[in-house]
């Protein structure tokens, strides 16, 4: 597991600037922040490679942490509205989301709305498209969604953020703003491409923005127990990356699809085996989380 080192003559990310240091004001604002949301657990699914249920894993296990009795809010960064949409809100009717509280332009209570599976939402719209541009010219931009999830976070027990398929401003604010960050991975042939350079994304966060973040390990879905190649793919992964792979993976069915076009997550459905998969990942990592057991992962399962 990634730990926070400072690397001398290191190369300069390019998001990063003066403003953006952990040492200094920066530093102090990051302290503050991270103190606000201590009780809170933020957890950022994030993988630049788009179809690899990055938006899936959140709702589903955003609903089955409601259905333990857990205050949950999920957090849509992704532009496209995936999860917004999957969550039974269509971003086009979406008056006040995720963009207008990123630049300032509205409070975060304001933008949140509640949903069928038990869980607070806040939305994304197409408009979360230019906020990357206009975050680009703002000093501190990195904080950005820090800050406002502080003025909320006492509310919550968990919140969710789903990161869009890219390494851009929005997925820096959700790395910076969370405690931890999954990679959910497909279990097929080169679904590994970019997970390096994600990885050294982490590590510059952790230089830079956020010294706390720690990487959780691989979520993976779209599993076919009936083929070797699916646990070929995680053996690469982990001896490649050296990440832990948690269990349960996920096995690829159809009912996903059919939740997201329902409006609602495959937790509230009829039980199938996607939605159990979810809920027994969903116990590991909450049994991590509070009871501070180790999480299970594949290798341990075997």
């Amino acid at each position: 597991m990634p730990t926070s080192v400072i690397v001398h003559h290191a190369r300069i990310p390019w998001w990063t600037s003066t403003h953006s240091s952990p040492r200094g004001v920066a530093g102090n604002e990051h302290s503050l922040l991270t103190s606000r949301l201590a009780m809170t657990k933020v957890l950022a699914v994030a993988n630049q490679k788009g179809g690899v249920a990055k938006t899936t894993t959140v709702a589903s296990i955003g609903a089955a942490l409601a259905a333990m009795d857990l205050s949950v809010l999920v957090v849509d960064l992704d532009p496209q509205g995936s999860l917004t949409f999957s969550l039974g809100h269509d971003p086009d009717l979406i008056t006040t989301s995720v963009h207008e509280v990123l630049l300032g332009e509205a409070d975060i209570v304001d933008a949140l709305v509640s949903t069928e599976d038990g869980v607070t939402l806040l939305p994304a719209t197409i408009d979360l498209a230019g906020a990357e541009a206009l975050l680009l010219m703002r000093p501190g931009r990195e904080y950005a969604l820090k800050r406002a999830l502080a003025t909320v976070a006492q509310d919550y027990d968990v919140i969710l953020l789903d990161c869009p398929p890219s390494l851009g401003v929005l997925t820096l604010n959700g790395l910076t703003a969370a405690d931890e960050v999954a990679v959910p991975l497909q279990c097929e042939t080169l679904a590994h491409r970019g997970v390096g350079q994600l990885l050294r994304t982490v590590t510059e966060v952790q230089q830079i923005t956020n010294p706390d973040l720690r990487l959780l390990g691989v979520i993976p879905t779209l599993y076919d127990a009936r083929t070797t190649h699916s646990r070929d793919v995680l053996a690469d992964v982990s001896d490649r990356y050296d990440l832990p792979v948690l269990s349960p993976p996920i096995p690829r069915t159809v009912r996903f699809a059919e939740a997201s076009a329902s409006g609602a997550s495959v937790m509230a459905g009829r039980k199938n085996k996607g939605s159990q998969a979810y809920r027994e990942l969903s116990d590991n990592l909450w049994q991590h989380w509070d009871a501070g057991k180790p999480l299970v992962t594949l290798e341990a399962t075997v």
